[in-house]
């Protein structure tokens, strides 16, 4: 298996509190890498020296799309800074995903961020929900993105549970584009009044192991846990779900 990190948006709380406390705890609970939500005004110096104080690294980061378009250039000098290397938009607002043509133009925005970070050395990405899924002339606001995109300025990281919940298979999509799916993200689901919860691995419905047999086949680089709805504490079961994981990716 790659490399297992943990999105600090299923901790965000604790994260916001004390973001430096909850690396230490994510390298207690076995994460190999952290993937920033937020940096909480630290500076990136404090954060890189805790991540080489408690052995972990940067496995991305979230950073919304209006961040990317207003100033790129101080955010590749702080991600730099943390020795992280994908930057990662994280969900599209409506005006850039409600037609074909907004699929379009929403490509070329990432085609010239793609080109622009990777002349500096770092990679693009997109993470998806289930809305891109929804079709436009017998193709999918997914696969307009990816068609409409070039390889080596976008990536993917392949939200697993919302492609899922969409009615597709993530396994086919990690086949599909093995040379743009650098992370996946992982997370079990279950249906709760007719509507898609996350839940701890294990607990849900989701074949998690196919997931990890595909990203390895293909080398995924990051295996990713996020969770979003709990029932107790999220910190617990975000070290729970790193167990099952690791229990998991043994078995298969």
């Amino acid at each position: 298996m790659g490399k297992l990190g943990l999105q600090l948006y299923s901790i965000k709380d604790a994260a916001e509190q004390d973001l430096l406390g909850v690396l230490e705890q994510v390298a207690n609970m076995g994460y190999e890498g952290a993937q920033f939500a937020g940096f909480f005004d630290h500076t990136a110096k404090d954060v890189k020296a805790k991540m080489d104080e408690v052995g972990i690294k940067a496995a991305g980061a979230h950073i919304q799309i209006e961040e990317l378009q207003d100033d790129v250039d101080g955010l590749l000098r702080y991600h730099e800074g943390i020795d992280n290397r994908l930057l990662i938009c994280p969900y599209l607002p409506e005006n850039m995903r409600t037609t074909e043509d907004d699929y379009k133009r929403t490509a070329e925005l990432f085609n010239n961020l793609g080109e622009k970070v990777a002349k500096a050395g770092f990679s693009f990405g997109y993470h998806n929900h289930a809305f891109e899924f929804d079709l436009f002339n017998g193709k999918s606001g997914f696969e307009l993105l990816y068609e409409n995109t070039n390889p080596q300025y976008v990536k993917m990281e392949l939200d697993c549970f919302w492609a899922a919940h969409a009615g597709n298979s993530p396994v086919e999509i990690i086949k599909k584009y093995a040379d743009r799916c650098v992370s996946l993200h992982i997370k079990d689901l279950k249906l709760v009044n007719s509507k898609p919860v996350s839940t701890e691995i294990g607990t849900g419905t989701l074949d998690i192991a196919q997931f990890l047999e595909a990203g390895r086949e293909h080398k995924v680089d990051w295996f990713v846990i996020e969770q979003e709805d709990f029932t107790g504490d999220p910190v617990e079961s975000a070290a729970q779900n790193a167990k099952e994981l690791r229990r998991i990716s043994e078995k298969s």
